[in-house]
C-alpha cells in the first residue's frame, strides 16, 4: 500500500495505491494526507479501508501530487554520504550538518522545477526522504526514533550552488527556490520498507545516469539523524526530513554542466517510486 495525493495543484484528494497499481480516493477517511492524519492512525485507517473494499478507483492520467501536504517543516542533512563528501573535497563530519528547506519547495514528483533567475549552477540530489509521524522531542536514542516514522519517499533536493556557497555563506538560501523539492510520487508506510538502510538511489539527467548510491553508505544512519534532530527541534507529525544525497552531483564533477531549462532529470529509490521533470526558466 502507498499513500498519495492526485490533482490540480491546491487540489489534491487524497489517494491509496493498491499492490496492484490501482488507486483508490480515500476522501471517505481522509480530508488529506497530511500530519493530523499521520498523528490520528491515519495508515492503519487507510489500510482497513483498502482491505474493506468500496473505496472508489480513480481514472489514470491525473496530475500526482507531492503525497502529503504542505508539510510545517523541511530540514535537510549535508554531507551524509562518505562518497558524496569526498567528491565535494569535505571532511567527514563529526555531527550531522543542519539545514531548512522552505517547506513550500514541495512540489509534485513530476511538475515542472524552474531554474531561478540568475542562476548558474542549479544542481539535483536524489535523496531519501523521512516522513515524520509523531511528535519527536528530546528522543532517548535512535531506536527510539524509528518509532516515530511514518513513511519514506523520493525526494530531489534540488540545489543552487551559487547561491548556496558563493553568496554568503547561507546554505538555506539556495536550497528555497521555488519548486526546489519534488516529492512522491507515493508515501511507502515505515513497516512496508524491509530495511531503509539498504536502498538503492540512481538519477538521471537527459537519460545519463549520474548518480547511483545506497543508503547503506550513509555517515548518520535514519534513526540517528532523527534522534540527533530532536535534540535541537520538536519534529512534528507531517515533517519532511531529506537525508542527504550519494555522489554524481554537478559540483562534484569538474566541467559536468548544471541543469538549465529543457533538461530532464529522472531519479528513483528502491520500492519508492520515480520521478521526472522538466526543467524550465523561472
Amino acid at each position: 500500500m502507498q499513500l498519495m495525493r492526485i490533482g490540480d495543484r491546491g487540489a489534491e484528494r487524497p489517494a491509496v495505491r493498491a499492490d496492484d497499481g490501482t488507486v483508490y480516493d480515500l476522501s471517505a477517511v481522509t480530508g488529506d494526507i497530511d500530519g493530523a492524519f499521520l498523528a490520528g492512525d491515519g495508515i492503519a485507517r487507510a489500510r482497513a479501508a483498502l482491505a474493506g473494499g468500496g473505496l472508489p478507483a480513480l481514472p489514470d492520467g491525473a496530475r500526482v501530487g507531492a503525497p502529503i501536504a504542505r508539510p510545517g517543516k523541511v530540514v535537510c542533512i549535508g554531507l551524509n554520504y562518505r562518497d558524496h563528501a569526498a567528491e565535494t573535497g569535505a571532511a567527514l563530519p563529526d555531527e550531522p550538518i543542519i539545514f531548512m528547506k522552505a517547506a513550500n519547495t514541495v512540489v509534485g514528483p513530476n511538475d515542472t522545477v524552474l531554474v531561478p533567475r540568475g542562476s548558474v549552477k542549479t544542481d539535483w540530489e536524489v535523496e531519501l526522504g523521512v516522513v515524520i509521524g509523531k511528535e519527536a522531542r528530546y528522543l532517548d536514542s535512535p531506536d527510539d526514533a524509528l518509532g516515530v516514522i511514518a513513511g519514506y519517499v523520493v525526494s530531489n533536493d534540488v540545489s543552487e550552488r551559487e547561491f548556496q556557497l558563493e553568496r554568503g555563506g547561507q546554505w538555506d538560501k539556495g536550497k528555497s527556490c521555488e519548486t526546489f523539492n519534488p516529492l512522491g510520487p507515493w508515501l511507502v508506510p515505515a513497516d512496508e520498507v524491509d530495511d531503509a538502510g539498504k536502498l538503492g538511489l540512481r538519477l538521471w539527467v537527459n537519460g545519463e545516469q549520474r548518480q547511483d548510491g545506497t543508503t547503506a553508505d550513509l555517515i548518520f544512519g535514519i534513526g540517528h539523524v532523527v534522534w540527533y534532530l530532536s535534540q535541537f527541534m520538536v519534529l512534528e507529525p507531517g515533517d519532511l526530513v531529506n537525508t542527504g544525497t550519494p555522489a554524481g552531483v554537478a559540483m562534484g564533477m569538474p566541467g559536468q554542466p548544471y541543469l538549465r531549462a529543457g533538461d530532464v532529470v529522472e531519479l528513483e529509490i528502491d520500492g519508492l517510486g520515480r520521478q521526472r521533470q522538466v526543467f524550465a526558466d523561472a
